[in-house]
């Protein structure tokens, strides 16, 4: 999982690589119904976009989430840093960290399952199909 320092580059190309997948063809209607780039971004490329970006995106939250332990190495006091400070007190460490693993676990537990509420909220519901056809 990348640092956060190089989020912003893989997030870009997460949603570079979504508004890639809108098919052409709906920016092409968009001008033939008159709609200028700004209106054609706006109403039909970017929500269809988001849809797409969005499990990716939110897995990158996730991951981040996890990687916070990663910032104890540069002396900000988080969840992970903590635990080791009161470990050195206390001299028991292994409950100290698993208490912090199950912290850790609930957090991207929550996560995981805010992600499948949205994830079930933004599919398309295709169309019930034509008797006949």
């Amino acid at each position: 999982m990348p640092l956060p320092s190089n989020l912003g580059a893989y997030n870009a190309e997460i949603f570079r690589s979504a508004i890639q997948a809108v098919p052409e063809g709906q920016t092409e209607a968009a001008y033939m119904v008159g709609l200028s780039y700004r209106q054609t971004m706006t109403r039909i490329v970017m929500p269809q976009a988001f849809r797409i970006a969005f499990p990716p995106l939110f897995n990158s939250l996730i991951g981040l989430t996890k990687d916070t332990s990663l910032a104890s190495s540069i002396t900000v006091v988080e969840l992970f840093t903590t635990a080791q400070q009161i470990a050195a007190r206390t001299y028991e460490p292994f409950a100290l960290y698993c208490e912090a693993a199950v912290i850790y676990l609930m957090i991207c537990t929550v996560l995981t399952w805010v992600q499948n509420y949205f994830e079930k909220k933004l599919v398309w519901n295709a169309p019930a199909p034509v008797k006949g056809e």
